[in-house]
């Protein structure tokens, strides 16, 4: 796995379908409703289309599509630092920052695990930091989700 998560190993934890993800947060810009999406055409089907966030132009990817999870809802917005730039990636829920020292990270699934081959192919060749970032997020287990959920409700 890279090494986005070697500082503090922070995530931040978004659920796609019935998926929970964990984004490196070194790369989280902020979350948001979803805003206004213009679509462009022959943009492939991953790529909702392009947002307004902050007074720039963003393009909105589909975390679910991305993942192969066609009916995952965009309920957030959650805008990812490429660089000098900026994507919002669509999820369904923000679950909050986790830091993930107690999981051992090299025994996480990887996000892009279940994601068709041309979608990845297609990221890569479209914005290669935007694969990065993906690459360096991994699936939780429910196991290890439901270990955060009664670690929080125990404190």
């Amino acid at each position: 796995m890279p090494d986005s998560f070697s500082s503090g190993r922070q995530a931040l934890l978004v659920g796609v379908s019935n998926s929970v993800c964990a984004l490196p947060l070194a790369h989280v810009i902020e979350t948001m409703r979803p805003l206004p999406v213009e679509r462009i055409a022959g943009a492939p089907p991953y790529i909702c289309g392009v947002s307004i966030v902050r007074g720039l132009p963003t393009p909105v990817v589909d975390l679910g599509m991305v993942l192969g999870l066609a009916d995952a809802v965009a309920g957030r917005f959650v805008t990812l630092r490429l660089g000098d730039q900026q994507v919002a990636v669509t999820v369904e829920t923000v679950l909050g920052v986790r830091n993930l020292d107690s999981c051992k990270i090299e025994d996480l699934a990887p996000l892009l695990q279940t994601a068709p081959q041309e979608t990845i192919e297609s990221i890569g060749t479209l914005d290669a930091r935007m694969l990065f970032v993906l690459r360096a997020g991994c699936r939780m287990p429910e196991e290890v989700w439901q270990t955060f959920a009664t670690r929080e409700k125990s404190s």
